[in-house]
């Protein structure tokens, strides 16, 4: 049961914990430094870092009792820039080739006026017994957007353009036993569409899907984009991503179409940094414009000089800068674990 379980770890009796963001609730506690069991938390490994927020990493050291080794992993391409100034304390490890037998797959950016040739198109790879993802950025529907919604689409599609097909819906707020239910069905071939939210942006293969169709594309950011097109192409088949936008903007149609050139998870990072902005990804924003202090975020010179003269200065010590020393000790409070 949960609650021997919790029992169990704090007293040091379970050796490995793999478990969700319960493991640094409220009521868990792992086995505290002095502890008739002599154990300590020795290693963390936190899958999906860049979904793990710098609030709930300072939790899992207070969890802890200790500054464990640890160990950040994502599938999401950090722009270079950023890495070097935020992770430049961590030993990188990149990861930059595709799985053997992957295909390039095919991306495109449909106009309005070609949505139904997309439709046909769609028809025909599930006639040929593929299947089909579509994302939207939203559960329900919103008069002040105007953007489709995952129950909104769902039901076109169901009721006006695939009728004659098998159609599944997907988002955060069903119940995991839903979930599972869904993806279970559409992963064994019960489905031949499946709409869904950004709940299938990793962690999700389905080998024998083909075709990823984006609606609202604008809505989201090219790192994200192009982490639901992985989720096709994972096959022998040849595979496709759609965007489908409303936006008459050039700056979308821009941004967009750097998806579309674009295969290279980091050059895309990059290209979403310069477009958008990186977001405090070092504080606890994680969205929005940035509150780091740079002339230019694509400055990379700079920012390595900037990284020199920060481990010179930690190396002769701290001792001589107080007011520094102190704003250190306020960051590690709030900000990241490592």
């Amino acid at each position: 049961t949960r609650s021997k379980i919790i029992s169990d770890i704090k007293e040091g009796k379970i050796d490995v914990v793999i478990g969700t963001h319960a493991l640094i609730a409220e009521k868990m506690n792992f086995s505290p430094k002095g502890s008739p069991s002599g154990k300590k938390v020795g290693l963390a490994v936190i899958d999906e870092q860049h979904r793990f927020g710098v609030k709930q990493r300072a939790q899992l050291r207070e969890k802890a009792h200790t500054t464990p080794h640890l160990l950040s992993m994502t599938a999401t391409p950090i722009p270079r820039t950023l890495t070097l100034a935020l992770y430049g304390d961590l030993d990188l490890s990149v990861i930059d080739e595709m799985p053997p037998g992957r295909q390039k797959i095919s991306t495109h950016l449909v106009k309005p006026e070609k949505r139904k040739a997309a439709y046909e198109f769609i028809s025909d790879q599930i006639s040929q017994g593929r299947q089909i993802f579509v994302i939207c950025p939203l559960i329900e529907e919103s008069d002040k957007l105007g953007v489709k919604s995952a129950e909104q689409e769902y039901k076109k599609l169901k009721k006006e353009i695939f009728p004659e097909f098998k159609i599944g819906l997907l988002h955060g707020k069903m119940k995991p036993k839903e979930k599972e239910k869904i993806m279970g069905d559409f992963k064994d071939g019960k489905l031949d569409i499946l709409v869904s939210t950004a709940v299938v942006e990793v962690g999700v293969d389905v080998p024998n899907a083909t075709v990823m169709m984006i609606e609202g594309a604008e809505r989201f950011g090219l790192a994200q984009l192009h982490q639901f097109r992985g989720r096709v192409g994972r096959a022998e088949y040849k595979s496709y991503c759609f965007l489908f936008t409303e936006s008459p903007s050039t700056k979308t149609f821009k941004r967009l179409s750097a998806l579309v050139h674009l295969y290279d998870g980091f050059k895309l990072a990059e290209k979403d940094l310069q477009i958008r902005g990186p977001g405090e990804v070092y504080g606890v924003r994680q969205h929005g414009l940035a509150d780091l202090k740079m002339a230019t975020l694509t400055d990379v010179k700079m920012i390595k000089l900037a990284r020199e003269e920060a481990e010179n200065i930690i190396h002769k010590g701290l001792a001589k800068l107080p007011k520094l020393e102190a704003k250190l000790q306020e960051y590690k409070k709030e900000r990241r674990l490592e």
